[in-house]
């Protein structure tokens, strides 16, 4: 994921932690809504804790939870009860508080009263704010003492601070509160039989003087402005029904939690990207939000172009040590109000992924099959070609083909992969391997991105780069599988280290090979045997590495875990090379794993066998929602139908398999080429209502890459790429 290096890690939430979402926004509370500063809880805005403790009291009674719902990802309903000091076991008082988050939070908190006499009660908020760093927060070492000043005046507590030239600050608004520097507080009669209610705000400052906009309480039968954001999104995406009502509980969490992972370009409010996971990614990340747009494409094809024009809007342009920028890179992540010195490289954007260049490419080549207009593609080819560049020179430094990372400060990632954790890639007896690493799975990545942008070389009529480009990816192919493959073994190595020796790890990046095609033919039966070996599948999904290595540990971030992303790619690369019934097989066990969460996947899960326990275990710190776990079971499951779109070649393709336990599936208002379609699959069994003019739909898979080249070769194809159908532009 992000954020890992050789002695920082997320620090664990707490037991029952409940998380709400909104944009760049997010809360992270117990289940009785407390916000309590012993854990990394807090209301964060703009990468920053603004509310750090947030305690209520009822006659100095600390609440019991009953109850924690989370209504919408923004908002969340806690019911609890008020302990009696009499003797009696059950309290008359429950309490609820109904929390939205957006630039701040917005609470109602209600108290009931269920007994038979008034109920006399201090009602008492406790508040902290230490304006703490997200960075600091996670990693549980609050580096900096901010100089605050803490004014009551009417109804409002506004808490201001400074440190160093920066200045924070929080307004809290409390009507018929009494207001001190530290809490608020009611003294209230409730009725018998009787509640009584208020309503507080939480708003932060913008440069620690002026206020936020409020959100306000909508009035009854109104929609606030997140319910809104909400209703546009569902009104653009897919309607599913399926017989297996448990997956279709799953995929509509899974397009929940993608909707509300959505964050806005701050220069470009039109433009949507997607958001790496909640609580700790609520920003832009270069290979997180390429991957998880890319597996929403059916969904909303919209995602992957505007996270492909915010990355190139940031794309490397010059040499920085600190940040790890260079030029034609795309950026690992970007923050937003982050303190000098906190993130990683000290910047806004630090750049050190290796991946991310090579997946720009590939995303702009899926991208440009979905049906935007030729213009819109074309203004990103520019960029495509930069991130070449980058493959072909800091990405290769010592010119041996392959691409390498090697970090360039003492601060940057110690690895640079997706496995960017300081132990993630490791020899087979437990050895960590040393950098400059060459991983398979970016050799597989550059490969496919050859081959994508090859493709739209061939279409654009510069066959002469084609050429170039499918040449080197021909090379790669070859010196890739003579130089990763372990013929003693079966299997691909993790790794290249800086001696060019093979890290000989069994690992599930060789899962990724297969999704690009890099894999000779007659090697994919072994890669697969290995993958699905007792070593390897744990019943849930396939393990980072397999259990026969010595690095191996189930509650490990990647040394044994199961991602759900990481299989939801095995699972499309089983599919192109003929293994359906193992990639039925990791789909259905990821569907039942979402079942013991609520329907939803977490970023990752303990590696531990499905046999010892009856259910996954959580891993302590995932994330939840995360966008690469929220787009899995969407992946999984057109993955299996083989469901895949090229508006510029007039085709929509799909070939379900699905098992019979799946059921039958109804999707209607599923985005194709400024139009909307329905599908109903049952089985192998297949049909679609409402193609656009020009759209012809066919059995089979979508051609590869390579299978197009070829007919491009053969056609001496000059059209333009993404020409309009049907009526002009669409998004899918």
């Amino acid at each position: 994921m992000a954020g890992w290096n050789l002695d920082t890690a997320a620090g664990p939430l707490g037991a029952g932690t409940i998380t709400l979402v909104e944009g760049t926004s997010f809360c992270i509370s117990s289940t009785n809504g407390d916000l309590n500063p012993e854990f990394p809880h807090g209301v964060f805005f703009e990468d920053t804790r603004i509310l750090s403790g947030w305690r209520l009291t009822i006659n100095n009674q600390p609440l019991e939870p009953l109850a924690a719902e989370t209504k919408e990802p923004y908002r969340g309903l806690f019911v609890s009860r008020v302990a009696r000091l009499d003797g009696y076991a059950d309290s008359p008082l429950l309490v609820e508080r109904l929390r939205e988050v957006n630039a701040g939070i917005l609470e109602q908190i209600t108290v009931l009263n269920y007994g038979l006499n008034p109920a006399e009660c201090v009602v008492s908020v406790g508040i902290e704010a230490d304006f703490a760093d997200l960075f600091e927060v996670k990693e549980a070492r609050i580096r900096r003492s901010w100089d605050k000043s803490r004014d009551p005046d009417g109804d409002s507590l506004t808490i201001r601070a400074a440190w160093q030239d920066a200045r924070k600050g929080v307004v809290i608004k409390a009507t018929g509160a009494e207001i001190t520097p530290e809490a608020l507080t009611y003294r209230v009669l409730v009725p018998p039989h009787g509640e009584w209610s208020t309503l507080v705000t939480v708003v932060p400052l913008v440069d620690g003087i002026k206020t936020r906009a409020p959100f306000v309480h909508p009035a009854a039968g109104e929609l606030s402005p997140s319910d809104r954001r909400r209703q546009e999104w569902v009104a653009k995406i897919p309607v599913l029904q399926m017989e297996n009502r448990s997956i279709e509980r799953t995929l509509r969490r899974s397009y929940d939690d993608l909707g509300s992972l959505r964050i806005e370009d701050p220069n470009h409010p039109d433009r949507v990207v997607v958001a790496a996971g909640a609580p700790w990614f609520m920003t832009l990340f270069g290979r997180d939000s390429l991957l998880a747009s890319h597996m929403a494409l059916p969904v909303d094809p919209s995602l992957a172009l505007g996270t492909l024009q915010t990355l190139a809007d940031r794309q490397g342009s010059v040499v920085d040590l600190m940040s790890e920028e260079e030029p034609g890179k795309i950026l690992h992540e970007v923050r937003l109000d982050v303190s000098s010195g906190l993130s990683l490289g000290g910047k806004t954007a630090y750049y050190g992924s290796v991946d991310a260049t090579p997946l720009f490419v590939i995303i702009l080549g899926s991208v440009s099959r979905w049906g935007f207009a030729s213009d819109t593609i074309s203004a990103l080819m520019p960029h495509a070609d930069r991130a070449l560049e980058w493959i072909w020179t800091y990405g290769d430094k010592d010119r041996d083909g392959f691409v390498e990372y090697e970090r360039l400060n003492p601060q940057g990632l110690v690895n640079q992969g997706w496995k960017d954790s300081w132990d993630g890639i490791n020899f087979a007896d437990g050895t960590l391997a040393e950098a400059p690493i060459a991983l398979c799975e970016v050799q597989a990545y550059v490969y496919a991105a050859y081959l994508a942008r090859a493709w739209m070389a061939y279409d654009n009529g510069d066959a002469p780069f084609a050429a170039e480009l499918e040449g080197r990816a021909a090379t790669l192919k070859q010196r890739f599988n003579e130089e990763f493959w372990l013929p003693d073994r079966g299997y691909y190595a993790v790794a290249l280290d800086r001696r060019k020796r093979q890290v000989d790890a069994c690992a599930s990046n060789m899962g990724h090979c297969l999704w690009t095609g890099i894999v000779d033919e007659e090697k994919a039966p072994l890669v697969v045997e290995r993958l699905m070996s007792p070593e390897m599948f744990s019943g849930w999904g396939v393990r980072t590495l397999a259990s026969d290595m010595g690095a191996y540990n189930p509650a490990s971030y990647h040394n044994g875990s199961v991602w759900p992303h990481d299989n939801a790619i095995i699972t499309l690369g089983l599919m192109r090379y003929g293994f359906v019934e193992q990639a039925q097989r990791i789909a259905t066990a990821l569907l039942e794993a979402a079942e013991h969460s609520g329907g939803r996947l977490p970023e990752l899960f303990c590696g531990i066998e499905r046999g010892h326990l009856d259910s996954p275990v959580p891993y302590p710190t995932a994330c939840s929602p995360q966008a690469w776990a929220a787009t899995t079971p969407i992946h999984l499951l057109t993955s299996l139908m083989r469901y895949d779109a090229h508006v510029s070649q007039g085709g929509l393709w799909m070939d379900p398999v699905l098992p019979e336990s799946y059921g039958s599936l109804h999707i209607t208002n599923a985005p194709l080429a400024g139009g909307r379609i329905t599908i109903d699959v049952a089985g192998s069994s297949s049909s679609v209502q409402g193609l656009p003019a020009g759209m012809t739909f066919r059995r089979g898979h979508r051609p590869w890459m390579v299978e197009l080249l070829e007919q491009a070769k053969k056609q001496k194809k000059t059209e333009p790429i993404g020409r309009p159908v049907a009526g002009g532009p669409g998004t899918v």
